[in-house]
């Protein structure tokens, strides 16, 4: 099969701006909602260990791995829906799936039920993010994408620091249940329930949308009519473009190593160091992840903007590159900080760095990326940010707290030296990247 590409869209093809900007405002819920029930888990370790009988590494097997295994697997089958159908539907889907599954980690009596119900967690959100960002693309001019990514990843941020500030009120204030069939229900296992059923009226939400013209450069069908040959046509497209799309993807790995490694073991941190509640971790913590979440992701974006404006075609991966380098310092140093101010003002920066770039990453992708490749590329590169950082992060600082170290203090460290290793690694692989992205983005709009 060619790689023939075709077409490129005029601005008069574009939805309307203010509806764009409205379905954006769906999507970032969604997606707030996504983190919300992924990330509920981190605060909930301690109680969830007393009733499970489980340690700190199987603790983060259902954090990472039990979600990562087939959200990341069944990426791929979905990008190929998504470069063929309706996105819109897809997405609904995803979402009513996620959330029951999130409430079924409430109904979990063992390991094996609660790592049943986090898959279900991750098939279901593996549908939202590969459709979101093709849409998003046949909704917003390129001059706007670095803007609208910045937006939409503005709900990873939202719903990570909501996940513990209501999973904290909601654990400290809820009491156990008995229910009529479902039996006892311990303070951790309702706040699953809570958090996971109000998804249902997002699904619904999200179904009243409307599904856009595929604008851009377009790859030819042929390549879009079976799995297979999708997947073949995408992994040709992108191993002959090895240096914008290999060093695009692998160092931006390693950058959300970094933030979900961080982020996944963080409140347990603050508990073991300090011996405060969940629901005070949740409340100055998730605060902390929602404000600097939000100014991080939102100032990568404006920087990429600026950069972009001043010519540089290159600009999103430079920002990648700001903010990794950033990070560094602010990671090493947060978990040492002798008190919990200065913990919580060095966590407070490396949240804002580590949200820095990520606009920018995805916004890179869709503008050196054919439009019907677009979402199993993007596919692709979810598979192995969130391989590396849902799958392996959390087990990673896990198995250097309890084989390395031998102790539940030692998490401090792990911590700080998964940052130390990481962030030179990720920035060296995304200056390597600047050359041929340029080379890569000239190619596709001259």
């Amino acid at each position: 099969m060619s790689d023939q590409v075709q077409g490129q869209s005029t601005d008069d093809e574009y939805p309307d701006e203010k509806y764009a900007w409205y379905v954006m405002v769906v999507l970032v819920i969604a997606y707030a909602f996504s983190y919300i029930d992924r990330t509920i888990l981190t605060l909930l370790v301690e109680p969830i260990r007393a009733s499970l009988d489980i340690s700190d590494t199987e603790i983060s097997l259902l954090h990472g791995f039990a979600f990562a295994l087939f959200y990341t697997i069944l990426g791929m089958p979905i990008g190929w829906l998504a470069d063929r159908g309706n996105r819109i539907k897809i997405i609904s889907v995803g979402v009513y799936l996620w959330s029951f599954a999130t409430a079924a980690c409430g109904l979990a009596n063992t390991f094996l039920q609660m790592f049943i119900a986090r898959v279900g967690v991750g098939v279901g959100e593996a549908a939202l993010s590969p459709s979101a960002y093709s849409l998003i693309t046949d909704y917003f001019r390129p001059e706007k994408l670095s803007r609208a990514f910045s937006f939409y990843n503005a709900g990873l941020f939202i719903g990570s620091g909501l996940a513990l500030v209501i999973g904290g009120a909601v654990i400290d204030i809820t009491p156990a249940f008995d229910l009529p069939v479902i039996g006892h229900l311990e303070p951790w296992q309702v706040t699953f329930m809570y958090v996971g059923l109000p998804g249902v009226l997002i699904g619904l939400w999200v179904m009243t949308l409307r599904e856009p013209k595929r604008l851009g450069k377009t790859a030819d069908e042929e390549g879009t009519a079976n799995l297979g040959s999708h997947i073949r046509r995408a992994f040709k497209y992108i191993t002959t473009r090895p240096g914008a799309y290999f060093y695009h993807f692998l160092g931006f790995s390693l950058y959300a190593f970094i933030w979900t490694g961080t982020s996944a073991w963080t409140p347990t941190f603050f508990m073991r160091e300090f011996g405060m509640t969940p629901g005070e971790v949740g409340g100055v913590y998730g605060l902390i992840v929602v404000v600097f979440g939000l100014l991080g992701v939102t100032s990568g974006g404006m920087l990429a903007g600026y950069w972009r404006k001043q010519g540089k075609v290159d600009a999103e991966i430079r920002t990648g590159i700001t903010g990794v380098l950033c990070t560094l310092p602010f990671g090493i140093l947060a978990p040492l900080m002798p008190t919990t101010t200065l913990a919580f003002v060095g966590f407070a920066g490396l949240t804002f760095f580590a949200s820095f770039p990520w606009g920018a990453a995805t916004a890179a992708l869709q503008l050196i990326t054919p439009n019907r490749l677009r979402a199993m590329v993007s596919a692709m590169f979810l598979f192995l940010v969130n391989l590396a950082g849902i799958g392996l992060a959390p087990t990673v600082i896990a198995l250097i707290t309890d084989v390395g170290f031998g102790y539940d203090g030692a998490v401090k460290y792990s911590l700080s030296i998964a940052v130390g290793v990481s962030a030179p690694i990720s920035a060296f692989l995304l200056y390597r990247c600047l050359a041929p992205y340029r080379a890569e983005y000239n190619d596709m709009h001259k």
